[in-house]
């Protein structure tokens, strides 16, 4: 009798499979607080994402920023509009950033809160301004963006975690987990023939098309769904 496929088993979800959202802080955008100075009061960290967040103090009001590499307790954040200060943190518009300078969590449009680069260590580097700004993106794509689009200076702090081994397979099953993410997968090729579609054979390999059409079963999902010819 054929076992239940782990793709049926994520379908239905649970517990394994859900992200622990009532550990998150939150949507992490930048404030709709008038210009001014904050004051970072402290730096935390946040399950589910690789880099520390700031605590910033603006007048009264607490609001949680990526953190930038440099970023103290005590020390200031600029959130101007027309500020010309670059200071690692500081929230700008990209028409004022200078060319070179490096930046994170960049608005996709003016007023979205922040939408790009906001990964532990990334960065993007200002290329041009104008009509339109134009961004190198970590990737190494260029990107053009509103002038009028926010962005902190700086780097994301937090950068080189990757660098370090988790040593243990219960270091990686808990930093997976917080992400709700599976820490190991097996191929469908090193199955049984019980266990996937791709499994069973004398050597591992598919043995039928690995294509499969949109309208499958959901116990045939596996491989490449409904792909498109290649021009």
């Amino acid at each position: 009798m054929g076992k239940q496929l782990r793709q049926q088993r994520r379908g239905k979800g649970g517990a394994v499979y859900r992200n622990p959202g009532h550990r998150q802080l939150g949507s992490i955008r930048y404030p709709n607080v008038d210009a001014g100075n904050g004051k970072i009061v402290d730096l935390i960290h946040a399950p589910g994402r690789s880099s520390p967040l700031a605590k910033i103090d603006f007048s009264g009001e607490s609001v949680l920023m990526l953190a930038a590499e440099g970023m103290m307790v005590g020390k200031t954040v600029s959130y101007d509009l027309g500020a010309t200060d670059l200071s690692p943190g500081n929230v700008v518009p990209l028409s004022t950033v200078p060319e070179g300078s490096f930046v994170y969590n960049i608005e996709g449009q003016p007023g979205d809160g922040g939408k790009f680069v906001r990964v532990a260590g990334a960065s993007a580097t200002v290329v041009s301004r104008g009509d339109k700004v134009v961004v190198l993106m970590p990737s190494g794509s260029f990107k053009t963006f509103d002038p009028r689009c926010r962005a902190s200076l700086g780097v994301v702090a937090g950068g080189g975690q990757k660098e370090k081994p988790f040593g243990k397979a219960g270091n990686k099953y808990h930093a997976y987990r917080s992400k709700a993410k599976a820490n190991f997968k097996v191929k469908g090729v090193a199955m049984n023939a019980v266990n996937h579609p791709h499994g069973g054979g004398g050597h591992p390999h598919v043995g039928k098309p690995s294509t499969v059409s949109r309208n499958a079963a959901p116990g045939r999902k596996v491989g490449r769904l409904s792909p498109k010819r290649r021009k």
